[in-house]
């Protein structure tokens, strides 16, 4: 039986960076009022967990545990709270444009801004199902999909006053963990037991792919050229260079679970996971150089700021990492 787990203290906290999902530690009534209550504003919010973080014109939004959402307009440096409708913790945000953006967690939330973050208005929750809510992706302003645990899968055709629950595989209930988009407009999912997904058009359905692991993978990445790379437990990560048919393993040297990554803007390939790892590739992803932080706190995503700066979120909230990132 799989237990989703909810965050209730820093040891929890690695749990979740591990599974995606925290642990169930109270549900029912009194569960269900907190996830509805506005989030707390705290002084530090910019410090606790954060688990996603995205990028709207010059201004930087990331989200995390108890529903925080704070922002930067300097690259990073000063951070400020902005008020938010649910206590609900936030696992990942999507940004289309500089101004029209997403963000879902826990209990099927689905909050969006239309002001580049200012302000949030609550789309879906259903903290009776006990299904969160892992990665979304936008196509434009109006068609949008959202994916989570036990196959949930959410699309929405205008720009989320509606949603409507789809199956992309009706014999399987997996956790979706992350999705991608190629420069093209095809759509890659990857997800729990080794579960991968494509689709050209989410309309006419999804085609499963042939997984090279068994065990979850928590990111994907698209780079160009149509090259995709996959992570997740015990450090694996694969690529591929013909739309998901063919993978191939490359070596991380590490047996820490990977937990997400970006693509900058000269190419570079930046993975980090458990333990403080940080992985860095220069040619594409077919190597990559391990780095692991001293201090080994869990980061769950990395970001290229506007400016060209590299920041880490994880356990300890948002951090720069100096690896001369300005090119």
């Amino acid at each position: 039986m799989r237990v989703t787990l909810y965050p209730s203290s820093k040891r929890r906290i690695l749990q979740a960076l591990l599974y995606l999902t925290v642990c169930l530690s109270s549900v029912g009534a009194s569960a269900e009022q907190e996830q509805t209550r506005p989030a707390i504003m705290a002084r530090l919010a910019a410090q606790a967990l954060l688990l996603d973080a995205g990028v709207a014109g010059n201004r930087i939004i990331a989200v995390g545990e108890r529903g925080h959402i704070v922002v930067s307009d300097d690259d990073g440096v000063q951070w400020h709270q902005v008020p938010v409708p649910t206590q609900a913790t936030l696992t990942a945000v999507y940004f289309v444009d500089t101004q029209h953006g997403w963000a879902v967690g826990h209990d099927a939330t689905i909050l969006h801004s239309s002001d580049a973050g200012n302000t949030w208005t609550l789309q879906n929750q259903a903290p009776q199902d006990q299904q969160p809510l892992l990665d979304i992706w936008f196509r434009n302003q109006n068609e949008g999909y959202a994916f989570g645990a036990y196959g949930l899968y959410l699309v929405t055709h205008d720009g989320g006053q509606s949603w409507i629950a789809r199956t992309i595989n009706s014999e399987e209930d997996f956790h979706f963990n992350s999705v991608t988009s190629t420069t093209d407009g095809q759509l890659y999912v990857a997800g729990e037991a080794g579960s991968l997904y494509h689709s050209s058009d989410p309309t006419q359905g999804w085609n499963k792919l042939k997984s090279p692991y068994k065990g979850s993978f928590f990111g994907i990445l698209a780079l160009e050229d149509n090259i995709l790379i996959i992570f997740g437990l015990r450090g694996k990560i694969y690529r591929s260079t013909d739309q998901g048919n063919i993978w191939t393993e490359i070596q991380s040297h590490t047996e820490a679970s990977l937990m997400g990554g970006t693509v900058l803007r000269d190419g570079r390939v930046f993975i980090v996971g458990l333990g403080g790892v940080i992985l860095k590739s220069t040619d594409a992803g077919q190597s990559f150089a391990l780095y692991t932080r001293p201090d080994r706190i869990g980061l769950s995503t990395i970001l290229q700021s506007p400016r060209g700066d590299l920041l880490t979120f994880g356990e300890m909230g948002v951090e720069p990492h100096k690896d001369g990132a300005k090119r």
